[in-house]
């Protein structure tokens, strides 16, 4: 696939080119424009010129001087011709020019008008042509004369190419220079991305473990996203290796009761009740162990989930288990209220508070959940008879470990606290105004 860098100068360089070539265009358009007009006026002037020069006397016959003021009009192929035609049609003067030359005149004209047209000879030669029609007043009468004056175009041409030589080089250079100056800037303004690249190439070598360099605004929440991203990667690593550690550490003291009591003399129900136990035991480890390496944790490009509807299901589950004890449940949770992580997560953070809730209470249980202040607190309360202060220091003790937990509320509050913190998240437990026990977590809002 074409690099970035690539497809920024080439499209920039098409861009130029087709604002080069419609500039050129326009300019070109603009001069011959321009030179035809200028041409149309010195061709008039000429015959302004031709007008003062001429007499025409009481019987209507013109006359020209000899020597005319504009000298190429006695120059035979002189590229510039004049004549002058009656009302008849008839040539009665011509410019010494027109010998030995082919030159298409036009008219006549009536009084008070003027054409002017580019014309070809029989040789498909180009001219300009310049008819004027004008009616000439002496004492007695009135006559018609259409004074013409043609131009070989051979001199135009030559200017207009001059100028598109002049324009071109100018525009090419120029169109140069700033293919150039936009390889510079584009050099400068994508040299943020390429330090991002170098420093995610040290990453992947092993050099360094984050992005450390200062950023533009718009590169700056991608940085910060990958930063994260890369944080939360490395947390979840930990809590593999932690994991594993904690579940071999967890599984010593039921194995080493287990040999003990296969060590000694035990009566057959007394063995089948250790093993029942001790099994038991490192059932719950190895579940809360998974539990807690499982978790997902603070994910930055994760979706926010909506709150409500994990609640509704969780609740409408727990009535089924729990139908003998018609509990009232209100929940105070808004629609867009969200979770920013995993949605199984979430799923287990919830399901034991709320399972914790349904177990311990009388009547009674309040879910709540809103975003207050930059954060999302969530708090289950019952009306239960609540939990020991001593307990709640044993369940929230860091290390804790699940054949350390309180019955009733060990593994599921102790997974609770694992994920919460995997969030950077905190959890309190105190006293609900219902009367029994509150859990209140605070996690980062969406």
């Amino acid at each position: 696939m074409m690099s970035l860098s690539a497809r920024i100068a080439l499209s920039a360089a098409l861009v130029l080119a087709i604002f080069v070539a419609l500039t050129a265009i326009a300019l070109d358009r603009a001069f011959r424009d321009s030179a035809r007009s200028a041409t149309q006026t010195r061709l008039l002037g000429q015959i302004y010129l031709l007008m003062a020069a001429a007499e025409v006397d009481t019987q209507g016959q013109l006359s020209m001087p000899p020597t005319l003021q504009e000298p190429r009009f006695t120059l035979p192929g002189s590229g510039l011709y004049a004549q002058v035609l009656d009302g008849n049609n008839d040539v009665v003067w011509r410019s010494h020019s027109t010998i030995s030359a082919q030159v298409p005149f036009s008219g006549p004209f009536p009084a008070g008008t003027q054409d002017f047209a580019q014309r070809h000879d029989s040789n498909d030669r180009p001219y300009y042509v310049l008819s004027y029609g004008i009616s000439w007043a002496t004492d007695e009468n009135e006559y018609p004369f259409t004074f013409a004056v043609v131009e070989d175009l051979a001199a135009f041409y030559t200017q207009v190419k001059r100028y598109r030589r002049s324009l071109w080089g100018w525009l090419g250079t120029m169109a140069v220079l700033l293919l150039l100056v936009q390889a510079l800037v584009f050099r400068w303004g994508l040299a943020p991305l390429r330090r991002v690249s170098q420093e995610l190439a040290a990453i992947d070598a092993g050099t360094q473990d984050r992005l450390q360099g200062e950023y533009p605004r718009e590169l700056k929440r991608l940085t910060n996203n990958v930063n994260d991203l890369l944080e939360h990667e490395r947390a979840q690593q930990q809590r593999y290796r932690n994991g594993l550690a904690d579940l071999a550490h967890s599984l010593k003291t039921p194995l080493a009761v287990l040999r003990a009591a296969s060590g000694g003399k035990p009566t057959k129900a007394e063995l089948a009740s250790a093993l029942e136990r001790e099994i038991t035991r490192m059932d719950h480890i190895v579940e809360y162990q998974l539990q807690k390496a499982a978790t997902v944790g603070r994910a930055t490009l994760a979706t926010p989930i909506a709150i409500k509807p994990i609640v509704l299901k969780l609740i409408e589950s727990l009535d089924k288990v729990h139908h003998q004890k018609a509990l009232e449940v209100v929940v105070s949770v808004d629609d867009d209220t969200r979770f920013r992580g995993d949605e199984g997560d979430l799923m287990e953070m919830l399901g034991n508070l709320i399972d914790n809730a349904y177990k311990w209470c009388i009547k009674k249980i309040r879910v709540f959940a809103s975003a207050e202040e930059g954060s999302l607190v969530i708090k289950v309360e019952d009306d239960g008879p609540g939990i020991d202060p001593n307990e709640i220091t044993q369940i929230l003790r860091r290390g804790t470990r699940a054949d350390e937990a309180v019955p009733g509320h060990g593994i599921g509050l102790a997974v609770v606290c694992d994920m919460v913190q995997a969030y950077d998240g905190t959890i309190e437990i105190g006293a609900s105004e219902l009367g029994g026990t509150e859990i209140r977590l605070t996690l980062p809002s969406p």
